[in-house]
């Protein structure tokens, strides 16, 4: 039997862990979008979240191309996607494009954590969005180049990730099999004794 959002809703959020916050737990990447817009309200909350986000030097290297639905930026984006995310991604009501510029801006030295703090700013506005009841979904499968032409971007930004933006859809919406069965399936983590060492293939002690 087809589950419905709420459904998967449940399904996917995460064990509850003591005192790590709630939002980490709702914070999950689903393909299928409602046609609720996002309010100009709310994506000011989430670009502010971004603003505080840590950066080497305080640096800030990120910067956000956004489009909205029916907009020329929006469609500029959803053109750049590979075939597999143009069969979902362009239904969220907002596409958003992130870049980092790869100089300091004070001594034009390289600045090798740029993308690292694009990341940061961009995962800030994950979560700013999962507290706000929106969800988000980045993208790698995307033809740089083809943004990049698009929006005249200079060569000193590199680029990030595409990230979709909106209200969870029906996962019944969903064109294949394919996405329907990543939609509805639970969600996994490799376990804290993989990823946290005190020396390489060490695990740490958290306890």
């Amino acid at each position: 039997m087809m589950l419905s959002a709420s459904e998967v809703e449940q399904l996917k959020q995460a064990p509850a862990t003591e005192e790590v916050l709630p939002v980490f737990r709702s914070r999950w990447s689903p393909r299928s979008f409602s046609d609720r817009e996002v309010s100009a309200a709310d994506l000011r909350k989430v670009f502010e979240a971004a603003r505080w986000a840590p950066s080497s030097n305080n640096e800030q290297p990120w910067r956000f191309i956004v489009g909205r639905r029916n907009s020329d930026t929006f469609q500029k984006i959803a053109s750049s996607l590979v075939s597999f995310n143009q069969a979902w991604a362009p239904k969220a009501p907002t596409l958003i494009l992130g870049m980092a510029k790869k100089q300091f801006s004070h001594n034009n030295a390289s600045n090798n954590f740029a993308l690292f703090d694009l990341g940061a700013a961009t995962s800030f506005i994950t979560l700013q969005a999962a507290a706000l009841g929106l969800h988000t979904h980045q993208m790698a499968g995307y033809d740089q180049d083809v943004a990049r032409k698009a929006f005249q971007i200079p060569d000193e930004f590199a680029l990030g990730s595409v990230m979709a933006l909106g209200y969870q859809g029906e996962p019944s919406a969903l064109p294949n099999a394919k996405l329907l069965d990543s939609e509805t399936s639970p969600r996994s983590r490799k376990p804290l004794s993989e990823i946290v060492l005190a020396a390489w293939g060490e695990p740490a002690q958290l306890s």
